[in-house]
């Protein structure tokens, strides 16, 4: 899967010296929303089982490394608007976790779940990658070029001892994902995704995470959903819409995990709108119902809690940006795929990527805490915040007839968020009263 900004993995960055100061950072009150105000609910106990929520995962540069300006800034605004934070073993920001056998280095690990612990963040960890001696490399050195492939067959029980490892130095984390995307299981002999030897890593892992402490949640097999669009039938399943067919191999994959597992609290997949090939079906917006028809069929396929680990609507360049749309186009087609994956029934998300370098980071959650004058709100954070807050889950919110099909709505009793996916005006009629929408506008409506 392409994925937005930060594909560089290799060590983290040093956390500035400026940072301490979070510790002394306070709980600041969500801002009042435009567009109508922000919907209120009571404050919510945070939940022990399978419920995580919509929140973000770290990747390379995040809100831990920086200016000390910027960095403060960033987490005050994390503070602000509580949500689920991610981050992997191994990459993404993280350094190599056991360099040789036996010999540990937590200190990456270590800064970016301070963070999460100082800013309010429910911890999330994805127990991938594996260190260079579980895949055939050199004990003591890292070569991050081979970060994506999987351990071998041989170390399989060594990575299911480093995750036991990680989950008892961080007893507060209680959701722990199994691998990212099968990297390194794809069979070319065969064609085919290596399920097997997936399944036996993660059934490894998930019983010796569950040994440290049998309230740990485990969740997998973390598959993509790849899809080819109609009339494309390279290697069509059943499983299809009006955007296309899944890739029937990501179905065998799932069908043998799924029976033999040694259990799952959550099931875990990510996907893109658009094909394999990069095109969409029948457009951008329409196409974001893959989430919801993929997500209905998986529910019932497996009876688990479904988390979206990653979501892409935005075709990538030849370079991986995806910088095409306007970000109010962006932002409008990302509410769209929200609403998409909600009414497909699942109950988590993690959006990839809070920020990059660079001066331009299109769909970011905050500029860039490298540079002078950054970690300020951007409009996905604005977004992905009070989604989080408004569908937190246990919350069963529906769709809301808007009266046609260019302006889509989710609502539950508390709140209701519309979002106009044409560029010109639209009014629509909510709760017995006219609500005019600007093109490719994303409005909240409080419904207390």
């Amino acid at each position: 899967m392409r994925r937005q900004g930060g594909e560089r993995q290799g060590p983290g960055f040093a956390i500035a010296a400026g940072v301490a100061v979070l510790a002394i950072l306070v709980v600041i009150c969500s801002l009042p929303g435009d567009d109508g105000g922000d919907a209120k609910r009571p404050a919510r106990p945070r939940a022990a089982g399978p419920a995580v929520g919509w929140g973000f995962t770290h990747t390379q540069y995040s809100a831990d490394s920086g200016t000390d300006e910027s960095t403060a800034r960033a987490a005050r605004l994390l503070t602000a608007h509580p949500m689920p934070q991610n981050q992997h073993l191994m990459g993404w920001g993280a350094d190599n976790p056991e360099p040789r056998p036996g010999q540990f280095d937590f200190s990456d690990l270590d800064r970016r779940l301070a963070l999460i612990r100082r800013t309010g963040g429910t911890p999330v960890l994805t127990l991938c990658c594996a260190p260079d001696w579980m895949k055939g490399g050199t004990a003591g050195h890292t070569d991050w070029s081979t970060l994506e492939k999987a351990p071998s067959p041989a170390h399989y029980a060594d990575f299911a001892a480093l995750a036991a490892q990680v989950a008892q130095r961080y007893p507060d984390v209680r959701h722990f994902v199994v691998w990212n995307e099968f990297k390194g299981f794809f069979d070319d002999a065969k064609g085919r995704w290596n399920y097997e030897g997936y399944t036996r890593l993660y059934n490894l892992v998930y019983r010796a995470v569950k040994k440290v402490n049998s309230a740990n949640q485990v969740g997998g097999p973390y598959l993509v959903m790849d899809s080819y669009v109609p009339g494309d039938d390279t290697y069509a399943s059943g499983l299809k819409g009006p955007w296309g067919s899944i890739d029937h191999r990501t179905l065998d994959a799932l069908a043998y995990w799924n029976r033999h597992k040694a259990g799952a609290d959550f099931l875990v997949v990510d996907g893109s709108s658009y094909s394999k090939d990069d095109r969409y079906a029948p457009d951008a917006f329409a196409a974001t119902r893959k989430f919801a028809d993929v997500g209905r069929w998986l529910r019932k396929e497996t009876g688990l809690p479904l988390w979206w680990a990653e979501w892409y609507v935005e075709i990538p360049d030849e370079k991986d940006d995806r910088a095409g749309w306007s970000e109010r186009r962006r932002t409008a087609t990302q509410a769209t795929a929200l609403i998409e994956m909600a009414a497909g029934g699942a109950t988590s998300g993690l959006y990839w990527n809070p920020e990059t370098e660079g001066e331009r980071c299109p769909g970011c959650l905050w500029t860039s805490t490298e540079r002078d004058g950054g970690g300020v709100g951007l409009p996905m954070m604005d977004l992905l915040s009070r989604f989080s807050r408004a569908f937190p889950p246990g919350e069963r919110p529906r769709d809301l007839d808007t009266g046609g099909t260019q302006v889509r709505g989710l609502a539950d009793d508390h709140a209701a968020l519309l979002v106009n996916t044409k560029d010109r005006r639209a009014v629509v009629t909510v709760d017995g009263k006219d609500v005019t929408l600007d093109g490719y506008q994303v409005r909240w409506l409080d419904r207390g």
